[in-house]
């Protein structure tokens, strides 16, 4: 519950800049009292910075720890992984790099039978918490890349996961990504896990971004590839029109999810 909450207000600076104890108290819910202490707790951990009366979101280029991110467009995010899914087929090479809407994307491929009969999938990642989820089905067959992991997202990066992904050859790379947009095409928020991303595209035939409707037009700091690498974006919402039509000059699918939530 208080997760939830925290998960909430973390959203709610994000959202606005800045907030005062009187506007969590109305946009949550809750007193005062427990508005000032969950700012404290998220200020001791250096995820907001914490104002006379309220808090301040930092800067653009700060990074949320992946445990805070989990309940942020859960619905698009769980539609948007069953549709990419029902997309693979037995007998594919796939990868995930780390990120929410990936790690759905590993349950319900776990949720798949046919996928998971017989090591008839090989899922590729580079995300500790994705290979931790799906080690647990003995008929995926599981590659995880080396590296040195990155306490944010749980992915490994460096130059052991580069020497991996430089070695084999994969069908469908399914990226996360934390925004996608006209002016900068794919970007995340690390250098090291925009160079990743960006090797798994180089060993892929084809590359499925998944994206809710928050990352669209949404630039961020490390550059990933322009949209000429993608071959489809799944979202949950109808992407603005500049980017819908810069997507469809370079021969990308757009797939929209029926949840409209």
């Amino acid at each position: 519950m208080r997760q939830q909450r925290l998960n909430q207000l973390l959203e709610l600076i994000s959202e606005r800049g800045h907030v005062s104890i009187a506007e969590v108290e109305t946009a949550l819910g809750i007193s005062a009292a427990t508005a000032r202490r969950d700012i404290g707790h998220l200020a001791e951990q250096r995820l907001v910075t914490r104002t006379h009366g309220g808090a301040t979101a930092l800067g653009s280029a700060y990074e949320l720890p992946l445990q805070y991110k989990i309940s942020r467009q859960a619905n698009a995010k769980l539609a948007i992984a069953t549709v990419v899914a029902d997309m693979l087929v037995p007998g594919e090479t796939v990868a995930l790099n780390g990120g929410t809407t990936t790690s759905e994307v590993a349950r319900a491929i776990g949720r798949r039978p046919d996928l998971a009969d017989d090591g008839s999938i090989t899922v590729v990642t580079n995300a500790l918490n994705i290979a931790y989820e799906l080690s647990i089905r003995p008929n995926l067959n599981i590659v995880v890349t080396g590296g040195a992991a990155r306490t944010q997202s749980y992915e490994l990066v460096g130059p052991l996961s580069e020497e991996v992904l430089s070695k084999i050859n994969i069908d469908t790379a399914i990226l996360g990504v934390d925004g996608i947009s006209t002016r900068a095409g794919l970007t995340t928020i690390h250098p090291a896990e925009a160079k990743i991303s960006a090797d798994f595209i180089a060993a892929a035939q084809r590359t499925i971004v998944v994206a809710d409707s928050t990352k669209l037009e949404h630039p961020t700091f490390a550059r990933i590839c322009d949209l000429s690498s993608v071959s489809m974006l799944v979202t949950d919402r109808p992407v603005p029109e500049p980017l819908a039509k810069a997507l469809a000059e370079v021969g990308a699918e757009i797939v929209v999810t029926s949840d409209q939530k």
